[in-house]
């Protein structure tokens, strides 16, 4: 039986393997899915988990539970050798082992750039997986705990001050959600104010969000400094060590969280250790159906996807241009890789990857969003209501969207749960001390 390699489970790996189970005949082929992960975490999701109006696990889609008929291999593909069809990989535990397949698909997904800014590594935290946003909310809700018992100072201005790095999507809804929630809290924190707040945005570009034009654009710049934000455009980060932030603009300040969010770079395994042809910025070069190669020079059995793959962008008639790494092509082309396998397979020719954008949406807090289509813009609640609908449908599943909208509909009534879990880091802590270090019966960690 020939071997379909799936080389990640992100979105575009994810919705791969998914659909091939539900294409191939029985004994046609057999799908395995390579991925240290098990799950796959739905991004859009993030900056709700991350404010405590979507369950961190709900926004996770468990890899066994929904690919019933794939072989997971927990661990990462570390090299992949194509003229001899053998991928390399390490597992979560054990030695490196080779795998043989017949075809690859190629979704292993971007990582965070850094760009080599001092303390960064050291302070900040990514906004990529779930286990990130919990451990940014928790560690905001237990800055709030210990500032309410300081006096003002240093310590207290750092605990309350906050930096987000990065004005794209992911930034900019994370940034809105966590300050909604702060501002939100004040109410079971009276011992602090709201002027005490320090939330700080920073965009090297003159504009964020670029997905959208420029006055929606400003408009997201208004709303978010009339909410107490501060967006520093045209600024860079230089330096973070031990939490002390400065900015190109020279102004300098101490923050207690600091969330990068600044841009993806290529895949490292799939950048320099793979013989599949790559681009200037280090991503496999695809065709238009997403096969590997160009139209003179196709690679035999080997697909791409996803944030990792300079997939030519049909859709805005313009030469070059390819597809921006966002969740609905990742999702879409997932979907019609699969498809493109099967049709291979059975000798038929694959379909070429056209999508038109369905609009944009995005986030700024409780109540508050943004939605663009082409010429149309809905600001506010209307949108925020749109962003929720939308995302409610896309997610994997039944079950997920289940219990998404159960918690969104408990909070109607109940709010936002702000309890932190930030011991869960240090879980063996109270056992070890005894309960030594916590009258209440509770450690609380820093």
């Amino acid at each position: 039986m020939r071997t379909i390699l799936v080389v990640g489970g992100g979105y575009a790996g994810f919705y791969t393997a998914w659909k091939l189970e539900k294409k191939l005949r029985r004994g046609e082929a057999r799908v395995v899915l390579v991925d240290p992960r098990p799950y796959m975490t739905y991004q859009p999701f993030l900056p709700e988990v991350l404010a405590g109006s979507v369950e961190a696990r709900h926004a996770a889609v468990a890899l066994r539970r929904h690919l019933r008929k794939t072989k997971i291999i927990s661990g990462t593909v570390t090299a992949v050798d194509h003229e001899h069809k053998t991928a390399s990989v390490r597992p979560v535990d054990g030695p490196e082992f080779p795998i043989s397949y017949d075809v690859i698909a190629v979704t292993a997904g971007a990582v965070t750039r850094q760009f080599g800014v001092p303390g960064v590594t050291e302070e900040a935290f990514g906004l990529k997986h779930v286990e990130e946003a919990v451990a940014i909310r928790d560690r905001l809700l237990t800055a709030f705990d210990r500032a309410s018992t300081l006096p003002d100072g240093p310590l207290r201005r750092k605990l309350l001050t906050v930096t987000f790095v990065g004005g794209g999507f992911s930034g900019v809804e994370g940034f809105g959600e966590l300050l909604s929630l702060a501002t939100g809290l004040l109410r079971a924190y009276p011992e602090i104010a709201f002027e005490d707040l320090d939330f700080h945005l920073v965009e090297a570009l003159g504009r964020i969000l670029p997905e959208v034009t420029e006055g929606p654009s400003r408009w997201v710049v208004r709303e978010l400094e009339k909410r107490g934000g501060r967006v520093h455009l045209n600024t860079q980060l230089v330096s973070a060590v031990e939490g002390h932030v400065v900015l190109s603009s020279g102004e300098e300040y101490d923050s207690g969280l600091i969330v990068w969010t600044a841009g993806n770079g290529a895949n490292p395994m799939v950048r320099s250790h793979t013989d599949l042809p790559i681009n200037e910025r280090g991503m496999v070069t695809v065709r238009a159906d997403l096969r590997v190669g160009t139209d003179e020079n196709p690679v035999i059995d080997a697909w791409a996807a996803g944030d990792d793959a300079a997939v030519p962008d049909l859709a805005v008639g313009r030469p070059g241009a390819a597809t921006v790494p966002n969740a609905q092509h990742a999702v879409r082309q997932g979907k019609l890789l699969a498809g493109n396998i099967v049709a291979v397979l059975r000798g038929r020719m694959p379909r070429n990857y056209v999508h038109h954008s369905l609009g944009t949406v995005a986030t700024l807090g409780l109540g508050r969003g943004i939605f663009q289509y082409r010429g149309i813009v809905i600001k506010g609640w209307p949108a925020w209501l749109m962003h929720r609908g939308y995302h409610v449908l896309a997610v994997p599943s039944w079950e997920r969207k289940a219990r998404v909208a159960a918690v969104w509909l408990t909070a109607v009534f109940y709010g936002r749960d702000i309890v932190s879990l930030a011991s869960v880091q240090d879980p063996r802590h109270e056992f070890v001390s005894g309960g030594s270090g916590a009258s209440t019966g509770h450690a609380r960690s820093s």
